[in-house]
């Protein structure tokens, strides 16, 4: 054979053909991988998205919810708090300046101040004007001979 011949250079040309087909194949390849691996990433992190706008959104109907019952209980409160004003007839604005107590008939304030008199005499205090205590408070005739136990 000689090393001009044609059979030569397509033999050689062949060989070439495969190792630059099969260099091309692993470049090739190799990128294909590459966005494969790509687009699973992506696929993932949007799923990864999905999931987390999706537990936001829960959470913040959680939130709105716990809110809506704050906002009950405070106006449970506030119903409260006017029937006790009521109740207790409190009309000081100075003391409850922000609470609306227009509800409150004013004619049980008006019969409880002519009510108020000098208050009675406590009944463990002694009659008269010294205010001391009473020696015979609570003590009736017949208990008092009984005699008592000693206490330790």
């Amino acid at each position: 054979m000689d090393a001009s011949s044609p059979l030569t250079f397509a033999i050689i040309g062949f060989i070439v053909g495969l190792i630059v087909g099969a260099v091309a194949y692993r470049l090739l390849s190799k990128s294909q991988r590459e966005a494969s691996s790509m687009r699973q990433k992506l696929l993932e992190r949007e799923h990864q998205i999905a999931e987390m706008k999706s537990s936001v959104g829960s959470h913040l109907t959680g939130i709105y919810q716990r809110l809506s019952n704050i906002r009950d209980e405070a106006n449970q409160l506030e119903l409260q708090l006017k029937e006790d004003a009521a109740e207790w007839d409190i009309r000081d604005a100075a003391i409850q300046p922000s609470l609306d107590l227009l509800g409150i008939d004013s004619t049980r304030e008006q019969q409880t101040e002519a009510d108020t008199s000098t208050p009675a005499m406590p009944r463990d205090y002694a009659d008269g004007k010294s205010g001391t205590l009473s020696e015979d408070f609570g003590l009736k005739g017949n208990e008092a001979a009984t005699p008592q136990p000693p206490r330790y």
